[in-house]
């Protein structure tokens, strides 16, 4: 008994399934769009001779005509009109998909993202980021952690998206971005003494004074500079956090230093909380080393744009508005 094998019109085997791959996507919606052969072909930069092929492969696979003359123009089909939105957001997935940074939308992101800071960064940063997030990405959720003394194992294990603050020891493969530069400045209550007259290095030594150190060092850059004037302070408490340390300067004769904005800049959120303690900033009148307050991330997260759209709002949040970058 002899066989034979049937074929179709297309010269498609009569059991082969349609295949619909990414460029025929494309294709087909460029096609609905404009409904015009010759203007599909510009759209996608080919020509009207190749587009006239792929409007003939795309009616094989399903079956319909799609678009069909109507006098000098051509007018979609019943199945053609209903294929168009969903082609549109095909497209517009894949696009998403193959440039991720870009293509997310902040409105879609259903993430918690957990950013490493000290206290007055975090204090800093969580008003202004929860108010983009509010009108941006209303299901995005902020966790705030605690300073570890290095950030690089916990954001190369994962257990962080992003370590804010003044970054000093990362992995080599870490993407660190620099943020604002600031100063150091010492911050009294109302009131106090200091608040009167000059303040000059042995005022400011003669003053009882609160450290910040997570480690627990009773010394810093500005008792170096102290010690060119042949000065020391005397420290009368070490704190691990700066809110800490305002608080009690707040209530108290003690010295607190705390960043601030640089000569000429833009007032930085980070002394909000210092304004809210009623505290007053003085210049320190010696030189200090300034201070850059940075963000960490690890490389794997680069591309990703749920992380793009984190690294944007802290930008906004410590720069302004205005800021922009990858």
């Amino acid at each position: 008994m002899s066989s034979s094998k049937s074929t179709n019109s297309g010269g498609m085997s009569s059991g082969a399934e349609p295949v619909m791959d990414a460029n025929l996507a494309v294709a087909l919606d460029a096609l609905l769009a404009e409904e015009s052969v010759t203007r599909a072909a510009a759209c996608l930069h080919t020509s009207p001779a190749a587009m006239s092929r792929t409007l003939a492969r795309l009616r094989r696979i399903l079956q319909d005509p799609l678009l069909v003359r109507a006098g000098q123009a051509m007018v979609p089909t019943p199945r053609a009109r209903a294929l168009r939105e969903e082609t549109a957001a095909v497209v517009r997935r894949l696009g998403a998909l193959l440039a991720p940074g870009a293509g997310v939308e902040p409105a879609d992101l259903r993430s918690t993202f957990t950013l490493q800071v000290a206290d007055v960064v975090g204090a800093a940063l969580a008003p202004g980021m929860l108010r983009l997030a509010g009108q941006e990405a209303p299901a995005v959720s902020l966790r705030f952690r605690a300073e570890e003394w290095e950030a690089g194992p916990a954001l190369r294990e994962g257990r962080i998206d992003l370590e804010v603050g003044a970054i000093d020891h990362v992995d080599p493969e870490t993407r660190v971005e620099e943020l604002v530069t600031l100063r150091m400045a010492a911050a009294v209550r109302a009131g106090h003494p200091l608040t009167e007259g000059d303040l000059t290095p042995d005022r400011l030594a003669a003053a009882d004074h609160v450290v910040v150190s997570r480690r627990g060092r009773f010394t810093g850059p500005l008792d170096t500079a102290l010690a060119a004037h042949g000065l020391r302070r005397r420290v009368v408490v070490v704190l691990p956090g700066h809110l800490a340390a305002m608080s009690l300067a707040a209530r108290s004769d003690i010295v607190c230093l705390i960043p601030t904005a640089l000569p000429g800049a833009a007032a930085s959120p980070l002394t909000d909380a210092a304004s809210a303690l009623g505290l007053r900033v003085l210049d320190i009148p010696l030189p200090l080393p300034p201070l850059t307050i940075g963000m960490a991330w690890h490389p794997r997260n680069a591309a990703d744009g749920g992380h793009h759209w984190l690294r944007e709002a802290v930008r906004r949040t410590l720069r302004g508005a205005g800021s922009s970058a990858a």
